[in-house]
């Protein structure tokens, strides 16, 4: 019921903040896309992984069903995929929520202090000083990848687990063909130094709405297990009340024959 509760103020959220996000990275993509390879700033450009941060985001609590034992699924799979190119050392683990923090400590791998609550109201603050750390990581070729892993909200009844890459931004090929026919902005001073202004924006925002999503999906999650255990106690209870009576109905039965077999004796 609390949960329940929570979905809803957690659907209003995404439902104001989702297209602010969808139509800045809509024009900050067609910006990039427009650029040449030698103007393309700094947080774009790809090369070889030597060095990745991955972000795992679960709930604090349980009884939301599969919720975080996909997170953490996905997480133990893409986790040892790099450790077959990279050292532990050269691999940041950045846990957001207890549960996948508390997996990444029984598998005894290092982590990093990511400093998000996400069990009370999110922090935008604390998600910026996050995304400045590995911006500035990426910026000066400290890090070469940011991967954030998490329940992405499709409905109430379905969340689906997404690794999505913040950093190297490079646009989205489809989001740029669909708004390859609107007018050409006007854009002042240039074009390299507004995609240099927006980009570190946009990265923390995207961070900041898959938090926003994986907050909404718990809820869901959490909603719908508990509701599929009610219904199975119910089911549970109903077999259970049957089971007794069909067992007071035999025993009944039994001492009504037991008593007409005695009587049946004295005559």
């Amino acid at each position: 019921m609390v949960s329940a509760a929570k979905l809803k103020k957690a659907q209003k959220t995404i439902e104001n903040s989702v297209p602010y996000v969808s139509k800045i990275t809509t024009v900050l993509n067609s910006f990039v896309a427009s650029l040449d390879g030698a103007s393309l700033p700094a947080l774009s450009q790809q090369r070889e992984v030597q060095r990745v941060a991955i972000i795992a985001v679960s709930s604090n609590s349980s009884l939301c069903g599969a919720f975080n034992s996909n997170v953490i699924k996905t997480f133990s799979d893409l986790y040892k995929n790099y450790r077959k190119t990279l050292s532990a050392k050269n691999i940041l683990v950045f846990p957001v929520g207890k549960k996948v923090s508390e997996a990444i400590g029984k598998q005894k791998i290092g982590k990093q202090q990511a400093e998000i609550d996400i069990a009370h109201d999110l922090d935008y603050a604390s998600v910026n000083r996050l995304m400045e750390f590995l911006i500035t990581e990426f910026s000066e070729k400290r890090l070469d990848k940011v991967e954030v892993i998490y329940n992405h909200f499709k409905s109430a009844a379905v969340q689906e687990v997404r690794t999505q890459v913040l950093l190297p931004f490079f646009p989205d090929v489809s989001t740029v063909k669909a708004s390859a026919n609107t007018a050409d902005y006007i854009i002042e001073p240039t074009k390299s130094e507004l995609v240099d202004e927006l980009m570190p924006k946009v990265a923390t925002l995207q961070l900041f709405s898959a938090l926003q999503e994986s907050v909404a999906a718990e809820h869901a999650a959490r909603t719908t297990a508990m509701q599929i255990a009610t219904d199975n106690a119910d089911d549970l209870a109903q077999e259970l009340k049957l089971n007794y009576n069909k067992l007071r109905q035999a025993s009944i039965t039994t001492e009504i024959l037991t008593i007409t077999g005695g009587a049946e004796a004295l005559k």
